[in-house]
């Protein structure tokens, strides 16, 4: 697996968070690349399901940016914390939806065997307090509205670029200069379309918070 940067210190994640509500957008690629080690982590709680690791590395990936563009300091936690949650719930999203295709899933349906030959089902994997219930159906279901807003309310350029950049639907990640090389214009243009579509999505979930 790739290395990852070294997460940002409690002093750092402050000062990046601060700057990106300042709407300095190199400061939430900063905060992005520094928690994909948090994405490695988690992903490997289920390194033991019939998935591919990097398939689950850029679904995780999705909850990740999500995360960053979401997240309210105010709340008294980390980024991290929540950015977990994020990360894991898109996993789930993605199991379920693949469980989806053969009926109904139910959260004590086998969804798997760990490396012992033991079954694995999603109550085992969500691990999660019975109070935190509705907070994981929640962002499940703002996950899925992602998704919706990209295909609904982004031109193609827009998701072309935001798939590149950031690894959506099992892209590459790519920088703006190799987007701009590939697509054949100016790094600034890729810049300005990140931009307006990201702020498209972050309007639409700010609403939300």
């Amino acid at each position: 697996m790739k290395s990852f940067p070294q997460p940002l210190t409690a002093d750092e994640e402050r000062e990046y968070l601060q700057k990106y509500t300042e709407g300095d957008l190199e400061a939430k690629h900063i905060l992005i690349e520094h928690n994909l080690r948090l994405v490695a982590h988690v992903v490997k709680k289920y390194q033991h399901l019939s998935e591919d690791s990097e398939d689950l590395i850029s679904i995780g990936t999705i909850g990740l940016i999500k995360a960053v563009m979401t997240f309210n300091p105010d709340k008294g936690v980390r980024l991290a914390t929540y950015a977990a949650r994020c990360i894991e719930n898109e996993l789930l999203m993605l199991l379920r939806s693949r469980k989806k295709a053969s009926g109904e899933v139910s959260l004590y349906e086998p969804i798997g065997t760990d490396k012992e030959g033991n079954e694995i089902r999603l109550y085992d994997i969500m691990e999660s307090p019975e109070e935190d219930f509705d907070i994981q159906i929640a962002l499940q279901d703002d996950i899925l509205k992602l998704y919706q807003k990209v295909e609904s309310d982004l031109s193609s350029r827009e998701r072309l670029v935001l798939r590149m950049r950031y690894g959506l639907y099992n892209e590459e990640i790519r920088t703006q200069r190799e987007i701009a090389k590939e697509l054949g214009i100016s790094r600034s243009y890729v810049s300005r379309i990140e931009k307006s579509a990201i702020e498209k999505l972050r309007t639409f979930f700010s609403s939300d918070i």
